[in-house]
């Protein structure tokens, strides 16, 4: 995982939003110096309201970056995140990034790319993908959802679908996919997954990556109020890399993004 050695706390300009299924929102950010730094993994910490209301800053994935704007993906699930969507263009807010680290793209130990993927945790795979294409690495999609309204493919390419009621593509969980599917990708050449969406995801498919031994880099999520690592609201329970012990890290610094394999199951 890559650190993110410099961030910028700046005044971000809506310049375009656009609804998608699920109540999910596309919102671009003129931001000059976080689109200039921005790495697949990084997320940006926004002050939704100038009130006291919601009081703590929100996080978001950089989903993705076009010169001078950042676009985020802001799923409506509480009342910050309704402010935020229904923002019109135009408006300015509070913005700091780009925080955290970011997915390891750059070894040379693999050929194919697996970017796995639950619901909003598409959020970070559209600049993801990007970065592994300019490498060289084939990328495939596999994205998972309750119905069809939970997958979101905006910009990417290469997708494979599962939803729990089959409404779209494979019947099953995104990871019995992936279990489906993993022999004839294994034929192709050396595979690193890349992942992000809800925990019980992330650790049975980090199982599942032990298992057949495969290298899998996971983006965590969770509540950050500062994202700096001042408020420790984001502490979060994993293993040491000796893999002996348990330790705690701030995941807006350590994270959010881990190697799968000090996620405890």
């Amino acid at each position: 995982m890559n650190h993110q050695p410099e961030i910028t706390d700046c005044t971000a300009t809506i310049t375009a939003t656009r609804s998608l299924e699920g109540g999910v929102t596309l919102i671009s950010f003129h931001c000059p110096d976080i689109a200039a730094r921005a790495l697949p993994g990084n997320f940006v910490n926004i002050k939704i309201s100038t009130s006291s209301q919601p009081l703590l800053r929100r996080p978001f994935s950089i989903h993705n970056v076009e010169g001078e704007t950042v676009e985020i993906m802001a799923k409506n699930i509480g009342c910050a995140t309704s402010m935020l969507c229904g923002t019109d263009e135009g408006a300015s807010m509070q913005m700091i990034g780009p925080l955290g680290n970011s997915f390891t793209t750059s070894t040379p130990s693999f050929s194919t790319a697996i970017l796995v993927s639950g619901g909003i945790g598409t959020a970070p795979m559209r600049l993801l993908e990007r970065q592994l294409r300019k490498e060289g690495s084939h990328v495939v999609h596999m994205i998972g959802g309750r119905t069809a309204e939970d997958i979101h493919t905006t910009g990417l390419t290469n997708i494979e679908q599962a939803t729990d009621d089959g409404s779209a593509g494979f019947r099953g969980t995104v990871v019995e996919l992936l279990e489906s599917r993993i022999e004839d990708l294994e034929a192709q050449g050396p595979l690193k997954l890349f992942a992000c969406g809800p925990d019980p995801m992330l650790k049975a498919l980090a199982g599942f990556a032990r298992q057949r031994d495969l290298p899998c880099e996971v983006s965590m999520e969770t509540v950050m109020g500062c994202g700096i690592g001042i408020c420790y609201g984001c502490l979060v329970e994993v293993k040491e890399e000796s893999g002996d012990a348990t330790t705690s890290i701030l995941l807006c610094q350590d994270g959010p993004v881990i190697d799968a394999s000090r996620l405890i199951l």
